[in-house]
């Protein structure tokens, strides 16, 4: 934009800033040279929208709230105070979609760009599609198969499903300090279920030798190290020790080669949809889990 003019919305500005919390800079709350595009929502709620109308070169003190599920627990609903200081204020301009745009995404050049974003949104939908027919899979299997189930594992389940619903709905309290929570039918049914499959997907395995093997281990824990970049020597050595953890990792990549032998069995047919559909199948899916 020409020198002097005000920020608005959708304009990125380039600001340091120092964050405070009763008067102290705390940990992660300092930049130069961020560049901030207003109305992102990438920062604190309120915080984008006070350095509307900022100039180049202008102070500006933005008073903010950290939302009380914040995840960072000793900022978590603290009032904070940034002081910040506009560098630069730029008006938003469309990318030319080169060789030059491309690298900077870390391709050799668009076409390889390209290249790699099909291959993307290939697998996302080719896994989002696994998702919808594996569902369909355990919803034939549930309906096709009764026996009966060891109670103390099905009320286990009933209470562990109830505690995770509870929590979902009440994120600010941590631990189990918290009232008792009562199952329901919905979650005794939703238990039994869990339950019929897991046992019968178990037995399918051991019947068939299915087994997961380290190798698949390891690859699984390289992808979850990924979500703490820089701790992933901890991770590892924790994940060494934790028989739990480890027992967590292996369980859905055997439930997954045993929905891959059956799926081998069974008459599968191919059929065309839209994203939008596709989209649609798989938010279902996750209102009913």
């Amino acid at each position: 934009r020409r020198k002097g003019s005000k920020a608005k919305n959708g304009d990125q500005v380039v600001i340091n800033f120092l964050g405070k919390v009763d008067g102290e800079p705390f940990e992660g709350g300092q930049a130069d040279d961020y560049p901030l595009v207003i109305g992102s929502n990438s920062f604190i709620p309120g915080f984008e929208e006070q350095l509307i109308g900022a100039k180049a070169n202008d102070a500006v003190e933005v008073k903010v709230t950290f939302p009380a599920d914040y995840q960072a627990e000793n900022l978590a609903g603290k009032d904070a105070v940034f002081e910040c200081q506009v560098n630069e204020v730029k008006a938003p301009s469309p990318a030319e979609i080169n060789d030059d745009l491309a690298t900077n995404f870390g391709a050799e050049n668009l076409a390889d760009l390209k290249s790699k974003i099909t291959e993307r949104l290939q697998e996302e939908y080719s896994g989002a599609a696994r998702m919808v027919m594996k569902r369909k899979l355990m919803d034939e299997l549930a309906k096709l198969v009764t026996f009966e189930l060891p109670p103390t594992l099905v009320e286990n389940e009933a209470n562990s499903i109830a505690h995770q619903l509870w929590h979902e709905d009440n994120p600010e309290v941590q631990g189990h300090d918290h009232p008792e929570i009562e199952t329901t039918q919905e979650h005794t049914d939703l238990a039994e279920r869990r339950v019929r499959l897991g046992l019968l997907l178990a037995e399918i395995g051991q019947q068939q030798e299915i087994t997961v093997t380290d190798a698949e281990i390891q690859q699984a824990a390289m992808q979850q190290a990924q979500q703490y970049p820089g701790q992933e020597r901890q991770f590892f050595e924790f994940l060494q020790k934790n028989e739990q953890m480890q027992q967590q990792m292996r369980a859905p990549i055997f439930e997954d080669k045993v929905v891959d032998y059956i799926i081998e069995l069974a008459e599968v047919k191919e059929k065309s949809t839209t994203k939008e559909k596709l989209q649609k199948a798989v938010e279902d899916l996750e209102k009913d889990s």
